[in-house]
């Protein structure tokens, strides 16, 4: 059994938890500054242990690596992503494969470098977006000689919308808020460039229901400069529901929220609800030149929330840590790279549809 350390007990820490400890392949080490939430996330799970930890303290990260069955074969980090840093220094030290679920370009640029020289992997933004969606639409474009468009949306959204934004809360706050205010990655014209966040407003519809999608940042991960001088235009926005983009302009602009982030995070978690009936929406397109052809190809799916092993988990939860999980099944198997930095683009598409845990998008 390879024994895998998981950081941070949240809704994904969970899910996490839950896939890898049911596997009985996995002996599972969960832990969080919170011992309750840790202890609820290993509660009747087989070969699952628990500890109480401060992620930006390096000896409790250190004492974790080492484990309570000997040295952690591999991580899977669910902390907020200004955390990672330190975690992936401490990954490199120890030995210990390192992988994270982070949207946050400049940290995922820190895990690059720290993996240089390393003797085991390290693959940052192994989640939904960035990571699943960058799977998919790599494998779409892949058979093109030249690829004209290729576009990558995503949104966690209610079911059943009942307030002005449309929205309900379905993980990190923070990282929901990051993502609203950074600059957006994108390949223009062949060249890497930064675009305003929640500009590019479009709307389309999927199976009789319309939906906006707009810059954020993140989400394209390093799609775009793997794609240079092969593309011409690479983009990531989010998906919501029609008129969510206005309100949150107002809110970052007109009432200058964009420089009061934690308070921002503060009122959105008091003031907008969780909901558990979420979908997961997934739309992936390119077009370009394949076989001599101008064609377009697309991938779009939903997602919900659904019931595993007799519990109810959000499409968020199912989606994100499906992602880690199957990429962590597949660094197991020998199916990615074993060593230094692995990008989502190194992950092949009908392995990770094959896996255990990447069949939760089928």
């Amino acid at each position: 059994m390879k024994n895998v350390l998981i950081i941070g007990s949240g809704k994904i820490g969970r899910m996490a938890a839950h896939f890898l400890a049911h596997t009985n392949e996995y002996r599972v080490h969960v832990i969080d500054s919170h011992e309750p939430s840790w202890r609820e996330s290993i509660a009747g799970l087989p070969n699952a242990t628990g500890a109480t930890a401060d992620f930006s303290n390096a000896s409790d990260l250190d004492a974790a690596m080492k484990g309570p069955h000997g040295t952690q074969w591999g991580l899977i980090s669910c902390a907020p992503f200004f955390c990672n840093p330190l975690i992936a220094d401490r990954a490199k030290a120890h030995g210990v494969h390192y992988l994270d679920l982070t949207e946050d370009v400049a940290v995922t640029k820190k895990v690059q470098a720290l993996a240089q020289g390393a003797r085991t992997a390290f693959i940052p933004q192994c989640g939904l977006a960035p990571g699943y969606i960058t799977i998919a639409a790599n494998h779409l474009a892949k058979p093109m000689s030249s690829i004209h468009e290729l576009r990558c949306r995503v949104g966690a959204l209610p079911q059943h919308p009942t307030n002005q934004l449309k929205y309900n809360l379905t993980w990190s706050t923070n990282g929901l808020v990051n993502e609203y205010c950074n600059p957006c990655e994108a390949l223009v014209d062949g060249k890497m460039t930064l675009l305003p966040p929640l500009e590019n407003l479009e709307e389309f519809s999927i199976g009789g229901i319309d939906y906006e999608a707009f810059n954020t940042s993140g989400g394209l991960g390093s799609l775009g400069e793997s794609l240079a001088g092969r593309a011409r235009n690479v983009n990531y926005k989010t998906i919501r529901y029609p008129g969510h983009c206005k309100l949150v302009k107002f809110l970052l602009h007109d009432l200058g929220f964009i420089d009061h982030r934690p308070e921002l995070c503060t009122i959105f978690e008091r003031s907008i609800p969780q909901t558990k009936d979420d979908v997961i929406v997934i739309v992936c397109v390119a077009i370009g030149i394949e076989d001599g052809k101008l064609v377009e190809k697309i991938d779009a799916r939903r997602v919900p929330a659904a019931t595993i092993n007799g519990k109810h988990w959000t499409g968020i939860q199912i989606t994100t840590a499906a992602g880690v999980c199957a990429v962590l099944d597949m660094l197991k198997d020998g199916q990615v790279p074993q060593s230094g930095f692995v990008k989502m683009e190194d992950v092949g598409y009908d392995a990770f549809i094959a896996n255990r845990f990447g069949k939760h998008y089928v």
